[in-house]
């Protein structure tokens, strides 16, 4: 095989596989104006299409709160009512003013608390709707991508598009949608309302927002940055524990434990210190806003104590500022803390709004076409000067033709690096040919539509991957609707039958992660019983029987007289025993194919086949 078709390995520390399209922008924190507007742009775009689905409920808990903040703001001229008309009449002996006045003060309080319980519930709705159609998309979006994406954007970065940057989004949805809103709208207001009672006083009152506004200007972009450093340094951490528990074996074999945790000691401490960085500028943010409120305050207090004094001003009209200046800046606290949640789920969008933009690298057909003239699939395979790379100007199959006829049984053998598993990934269509065409019964299988694909060609490999579940759920995967009977059929054909009923619950048995109870072996039993019952018109074997030991290869090679009776058969082999079965085989090398042949042909030849089978044999005596 060619070593880019090989696994990519585990353990090692992570490199520079997020410098990949578009995502490697959002890893650089000192990105630039402009591809910033762009990320933000994209967030903007993702964040409306979420709410969407939910604009009616969105819109009447808007209204709401609109409600709530009016019942809200009424207090304080109550109070200016109350201290400058309801107090004075009591002193004449009219009592109903004062009555009026406290009803009215009771009132609004229970409007703004009944306001704010509807608020919640019906912004936590959607709030809830929305992550989980978000995760949903994820998840779904992650499966489309092509194999290219996930061996460069490693499987510890999804999780960490599933897990730490949801988790940012929905503290943002828990910690103040409320509070962000009635802050907002008591900020504009009681700005209204302050300009109207007394427009120089008003002025006093909100001169501190010019001050708050260069500082939230300053936060806003220091913590833009520390924020983006903290999505990446928390996925270089999962990606971390991620590959040593998922190569744990590997760890413990050659004493890599200590390694690990220096690696993973650098990505926590980097993790720590952007963590640390933005509660820095929080520590200097919030403050500087309560000062400058508190200053606001002090100034009004003063300056209309002054107009008191004077009779200029009445002095329940001030009351009612002092009132509504404290309850413009008070909020100003909580949007604080909640803008600094803010900014980390603004980075935490970009970078899932990243990865659902990526292309899949294998797209899904606009106008699917059915192979062939749409009946049943012969499996006739033809390779038309198909050239293929994994990176630029490097080429793993300069140009291959080739013809497969129907029910044919093909061999592919050749050194590592030949390009024989590359061939199987073509065919299979994990990835689309630089040049050329590769074609199924006649039809380029890049206009075919994936299910009909899948249904037709299945691959199994050196390691079949089971799911959590039963054997026969495991079984079952290419066909979901087969009976318990026909699982146990294919099994029986496969030679799988004896060990699964050995099992504590036969079929029943919970093969748990990745197939843990079972053998390298056994789980390779398992993928052929699950090829067997799909039942495709082509079979790919890639280093197939390469995990099992020499009884239970002769079990399948039995077994593979009936697996790939009726069906065209690719089988990638290292293992000449594996050949033997084949009807025709190909040497490849360097991408090309040397030599083309039955088995017993090019045996009896003195080519490179002959070579290989030498040295196979002298390697069993």
């Amino acid at each position: 095989m060619n070593a880019a078709e090989t696994t990519p390995p585990v353990l090692l520390e992570p490199e520079a596989d997020d410098a990949w399209r578009g995502v490697a922008a959002e890893d650089n924190e000192d990105i630039s104006s402009s591809v910033g507007l762009k990320l933000q742009a994209r967030s903007r775009r993702l964040l409306r299409r979420l709410i969407r689905p939910q604009r009616v409920p969105a819109l009447l808990a808007a209204g709401v709160v609109v409600l709530s903040e009016a019942a809200f703001l009424l207090g304080p001229l109550v109070v200016a009512y109350g201290i400058d008309t309801a107090v004075p009449a009591l002193l004449a002996g009219d009592a109903g003013p004062l009555v009026f006045a406290t009803l009215g003060y009771l009132a609004s309080g229970i409007a703004n608390a009944a306001g704010k319980a509807v608020f919640v519930r019906l912004s936590a709705r959607v709030a809830q709707s929305v992550l989980l159609d978000l995760r949903s998309q994820v998840f779904t979006h992650s499966q489309t991508l092509s194999l290219s994406f996930h061996q460069k954007y490693t499987s510890g970065k999804v999780i960490s598009r599933m897990t730490s940057d949801l988790d940012a989004l929905a503290d943002l949805a828990a910690e103040g949608l409320e509070g962000l809103i009635s802050g907002l709208l008591s900020v504009g207001a009681i700005s209204v309302t302050l300009l109207v009672l007394d427009l120089d006083l008003g002025l006093i009152a909100l001169a501190a927002f010019v001050p708050i506004f260069v500082a939230t200007r300053w936060f806003q972009r220091r913590s833009r940055k520390i924020y983006r450093r903290t999505r990446s340094a928390i996925a270089s951490v999962i990606v971390q524990f991620t590959e040593t528990m998922n190569g744990l074996r590997a760890v413990l074999s050659f004493r890599r434990e200590d390694r690990n945790k220096a690696i993973f000691g650098k990505f926590n401490d980097e993790n720590a210190t952007a963590n640390g960085d933005g509660l820095v500028a929080l520590a200097v943010y919030t403050p500087l806003v309560r000062l400058f409120g508190n200053l606001s305050l002090v100034a009004t207090m003063v300056i209309g104590a002054v107009q008191v004094i004077d009779g200029t001003l009445e002095i329940g009209v001030l009351a009612a500022f002092l009132l509504y200046v404290r309850r413009m800046y008070d909020p100003l606290d909580e949007l604080a803390m909640f803008y600094n949640t803010y900014q980390a789920a603004a980075a935490a969008l970009e970078k899932i709004s990243g990865l659902l933009e990526e292309v899949p690298g294998v797209p899904e057909p606009t106008d699917p076409v059915p192979v062939g003239d749409g009946g049943p699939i012969a499996g006739h395979i033809r390779f038309e000067g198909v050239s293929f790379c994994y990176h630029p100007d490097v080429p793993v199959l300069p140009t291959l033709d080739l013809d497969i006829p129907a029910g044919q049984t093909v061999a592919v053998v050749g050194a590592t690096g030949a390009g024989k598993s590359t061939l199987a990934k073509l065919l299979a269509r994990f990835y689309d040919p630089t040049a050329g065409r590769v074609l199924l019964d006649g039809t380029d299988v890049t206009v075919v539509a994936t299910r009909e694909l899948r249904q037709g060609v299945v691959m199994v490999t050196q390691e079949s991957f089971l799911f959590s579940g039963s054997v026969a759920d495991n079984i079952a995967l290419g066909r979901p609707s087969a009976t318990r009977r026909e699982i146990e059929a294919a099994a029986d054909a496969i030679g799988a039958s004896t060990f699964i009923r050995a099992l504590p619950e036969g079929f029943d048995t919970d093969v748990r992660k990745r197939g843990g109870r079972l053998s390298a072996g056994q789980r390779q039993l398992v993928g052929f019983a699950r090829a067997f019952l799909a039942d495709p018109a082509v079979l790919i074997l890639d280093e197939a029987t390469a995990s099992l030991d020499i009884p239970a290869e002769r079990a399948v090679q039995h077994a593979l007289h009936t697996v790939l009776t009726g069906r065209t058969a690719v089988i990638i082999a290292h293992r000449l025993s594996t050949v033997a079965i084949a009807d025709r085989v190909l040497v490849m090398d360097r991408g090309r194919i040397v030599e083309d042949g039955s088995p017993d042909t090019l045996i009896g030849g003195n080519g490179a086949y002959a070579a290989l089978h030498e040295a196979w044999r002298e390697s069993l005596l």
